[in-house]
C-alpha cells in the first residue's frame, strides 16, 4: 500500500458500498466499491483484501435471502456455467487482455441498459417476460464466471438473464446473493494465491468487519422501500455504472 492512511479511510468506504449492494440486490456490483481501493492499492491487491470480506457479506446476507428467495430452477444451469467459468477465466488469466474482456463485457451491458430504458421511454414492458431456457442459464453463467476472473464484473452476464425473467424481486435478490455466494468461495483462493496479504492487510480487514454488517443491513432496508418496478430500475442504473466503468478499464488499459 502507498498510502496506508488513505487506505485505512476508503476500504471502509468500499466495504459499506459492496455490502449494501449485496442487501439491496443480492450482489454483484463488487466492480463499483474496488475502483476505491485502486486509488491507494493495486488493483488486484485491493480484490485479494476484499474477497474473504465479500464471504462475510455472504453470511450477513443469510439473515435476509433465505433458501425460500432462491430460484432453484435458475441456479441449477447457472451454478454448472459459473463454476466451468471461474475454471476458463483463471486458466485464460495471463493470455487474454483484460482490457479486451473489458471492452466487450462494456458493450454487450450498456446495450442491455440501452435497450431496457428506450422501451421504458416508448411506454412499452421495460423487460419483455422470457421463458427459462437451460442453455441461456449455462451460458450466462459461463460468461458470468469468466468475466469475474478477467475483469471484476460477473454481475451483468447474471442480471442479463435474471432480469427478463421477471422473479418476484425478493427472489431476484436472493437468487442473486446465493450466485455470488458460491462464485466468491471459488475464488478467494486464487484471488489470496494473486496477492497474498500481509498483517497489515488482515488487520485492515478486520476493522472492516463492521462495515459489512452495516452495509447488508442497509442495503436490505432499501430494498424493502423499493416495488418491483423501482427495484428493476435501480439494477439497471447500476448496470449502466458497471458498464461505464467497464468501458473507462477497457479504454485506459
Amino acid at each position: 500500500m502507498d498510502h496506508l492512511w488513505l487506505a485505512w479511510l476508503l476500504a471502509p468506504i468500499a466495504t459499506t458500498l459492496i455490502a449494501g449492494l449485496k442487501g439491496a440486490f443480492g450482489g454483484g456490483f463488487a466492480l463499483l466499491g474496488i475502483p476505491l481501493l485502486a486509488l491507494t492499492m493495486d488493483p488486484v491487491e485491493a480484490g485479494a483484501m476484499l474477497a474473504p470480506l465479500f464471504l462475510a457479506m455472504d453470511v450477513a446476507a443469510f439473515r435476509y435471502w433465505k433458501p425460500g428467495t432462491w430460484s432453484k430452477p435458475d441456479l441449477a444451469v447457472l451454478l454448472p456455467g459459473l463454476a466451468m467459468g471461474v475454471v476458463i477465466g483463471t486458466a485464460i488469466v495471463a493470455l487474454l487482455p483484460r482490457d479486451g474482456v473489458a471492452l466487450a463485457m462494456a458493450v454487450v451491458t450498456l446495450a442491455f441498459a440501452a435497450k431496457y430504458f428506450a422501451s421504458q421511454r416508448a411506454g412499452r414492458a421495460p423487460v419483455a417476460p422470457r421463458p427459462r431456457s437451460a442453455r441461456r442459464g449455462v451460458l450466462a453463467g459461463t460468461a458470468s464466471g469468466i468475466t469475474t476472473m478477467l475483469a471484476h464484473s460477473g454481475g451483468p452476464p447474471l442480471a442479463m438473464y435474471l432480469l427478463p425473467l421477471q422473479l418476484p424481486k425478493a427472489v431476484y435478490a436472493g437468487t442473486t446473493s446465493i450466485y455470488f455466494t458460491v462464485a466468491n468461495l471459488l475464488k478467494v483462493g486464487p484471488w489470496l494465491m494473486a496477492a497474498p496479504p500481509t498483517p497489515g492487510t488482515w488487520l485492515l480487514m478486520a476493522a472492516c468487519l463492521p462495515f459489512v454488517w452495516l452495509g447488508v443491513w442497509g442495503g436490505w432496508t432499501l430494498h424493502q422501500r423499493l416495488d418491483q418496478k423501482r427495484l428493476y430500475w435501480w439494477c439497471h442504473i447500476l448496470l449502466v455504472a458497471t458498464g461505464l466503468k467497464l468501458l473507462w478499464d477497457g479504454l485506459a488499459g
